[in-house]
């Protein structure tokens, strides 16, 4: 399909036709199989991609029950299209993992992720999910979501406010509008790393991920994590340690 006369807004068809610079974009654009429409084409793609983003809830533990308030009334995210949750990944777009991730749940998160078609995307709920929490040093816990799946987006807290994992979905939709769909799927691996079925957190684009920390006003939520809490009780260990040891004496 190409376009023989487009319509463009903000510049005259003469203009546009006699443009070496414009001429030599669309010509690039059409090597690569694609054509002058194809912007409006994703912009309309991504538009209805990030308003119905269907997710595949992997809750284990109390943030899950957060992501149920999300879903009452009072919140209603049905607003912005994530009503639609799905127990099956070859129908989901997310997954939002809400919750501890133990060694042996680690395998059934990793098949269930690369069941879902491309384009796909990962969403860490709660400080569990993101680091291991306040299980961390633990023998079973994984620390962090990320070193089975690539993640998206992070939402801190333990558990995060409602406020805050709706606003964390919204970042993603921000994250789906700016994505190129036509002319090449969106992957988070190269040709080679995806015949070898690998995906894994040292694959992501760092560039990729939004980490949710400064949250307007208007969505309330809770900036101290449980790590930054562990790691406070750490650094004031030695000090106790050593007034301890002189009260001994």
């Amino acid at each position: 399909m190409e376009v023989r006369k487009p319509k463009i807004k903000s510049i005259p068809y003469a203009e546009f036709k006699d443009n070496e610079g414009l001429e030599k974009i669309v010509d690039e654009l059409h090597e690569g199989g694609v054509n002058v429409v194809t912007g409006n084409l994703d912009q309309l793609v991504n538009w209805g991609r990030s308003n119905s983003l269907w997710s595949l809830t992997f809750a284990t533990s109390c943030c899950g029950i957060e992501f149920m308030a999300v879903g009452c009334s009072r919140y209603d995210f049905a607003r912005f299209g994530f009503e639609v949750t799905r127990n099956s990944p070859r129908q989901a777009d997310l997954i939002m993992c809400a919750g501890t991730i133990t060694h042996k749940m680690a395998p059934v998160l990793k098949r269930l992720y690369d069941e879902m078609a491309e384009p796909k995307y990962v969403i860490a709920v709660g400080g569990c999910a993101i680091s291991g929490g306040p299980f961390k040093s633990s023998y079973h816990v994984v620390k962090g979501i990320e070193e089975i799946v690539p993640v998206d987006v992070f939402i801190p807290g333990c558990p995060p406010r409602p406020e805050a994992i709706m606003y964390g979905m919204m970042q993603l939709q921000r994250k789906v509008k700016i994505e190129n769909f036509f002319g090449g799927v969106n992957h988070k691996q190269n040709k080679e790393e995806r015949e070898l079925g690998l995906s894994n957190g040292a694959l992501a684009n760092e560039k990729k991920k939004i980490v949710v920390t400064d949250v307007p006003e208007d969505f309330k939520m809770e900036r101290e994590t449980v790590d930054g809490k562990a790691d406070a009780v750490k650094e004031a260990t030695p000090d106790v340690k050593q007034k301890t040891e002189e009260a001994t004496k």
